[in-house]
């Protein structure tokens, strides 16, 4: 069995209310979320699971706030001596902007997408206002990505699944480690999400559905889902893996 292991890499940053994380929880308080690019170090092909901003903001409040450094994507790739060009496969959670404007830059890759992402970012609804096309339209034109349509394995020890919690297109990607099961959810939260405060389990609510759901009763079940699927949870914009190099 192949086994990873999972870099988390900053490339963006986003201040925002908390509640754009938190459903119905957290409204009025200011929060900063990191955007990752995330390596999967194992096997013969160099992967990456999204990649981040084009031009990340970076200052000294915004990497306090996160707990570590804010990297371009060249920087971030260089700490483990790779090259955008020499990137072998994508894998998209989804495909709003901060998750994919780095794509044009791996000219040798395979995206894999959700089908569903795929239609959803060349007609977005007017409520959701982060699909921008001019982000995939050259991988499109160049033949590299490959349509998901269902759940599958991409490569031995990674699997996606279809999590459509916060995009009708979201994949959760599934890892085998060396410490068992890991889920880069296709959804983002943070790990409050996932293990809320005494006040809202007192509400006998086990989870926080993602800020901004798709539906929020079925945006809960799947977080469930999620939850009982995997022994390393890695929400989207968790910043506590920010100022980790390796995981596990």
């Amino acid at each position: 069995m192949t086994q990873y292991k999972i870099h988390p890499m900053a490339m963006g940053s986003k201040v925002f209310d908390k509640g754009m994380m938190t459903y119905q929880f957290g409204y009025g308080t200011p929060y900063t979320i990191p955007i990752y690019c995330w390596y999967l170090e194992g096997g013969d092909r160099r992967i990456l699971v999204d990649t981040g901003e084009m031009g990340p903001i970076r200052s000294e409040d915004r990497e306090r706030s996160i707990g570590g450094r804010i990297y371009t994507f060249e920087e971030g790739l260089a700490k483990w001596g790779m090259k955008p060009e020499d990137i072998d496969v994508v894998i998209h959670t989804h495909l709003h902007n901060d998750h994919c404007e780095n794509d044009s830059k791996c000219a040798n890759a395979r995206f894999y997408v959700h089908e569903k992402e795929l239609k959803r970012i060349h007609d977005p609804h007017p409520l959701d206002i982060r699909y921008n096309e001019e982000f995939v339209l050259d991988v499109e034109e160049n033949g590299q990505i490959a349509r998901v349509t269902e759940d599958m394995e991409i490569l031995p020890g990674i699997r996606v699944v279809h999590t459509p919690a916060h995009t009708e297109g979201g994949m959760t990607v599934l890892i085998d480690t060396p410490s068992g099961n890991a889920a880069i959810t296709g959804f983002c939260v943070i790990m409050e999400n996932f293990n809320p405060p005494k006040q809202i389990r007192a509400m006998e609510m086990e989870v926080i559905p993602p800020g901004t759901p798709v539906n929020v009763y079925e945006s809960y079940d799947i977080m469930m889902r999620v939850k009982g699927m995997a022994d390393i949870l890695l929400p989207l914009h968790e910043p506590a893996f920010a100022s980790m190099e390796t995981i596990p």
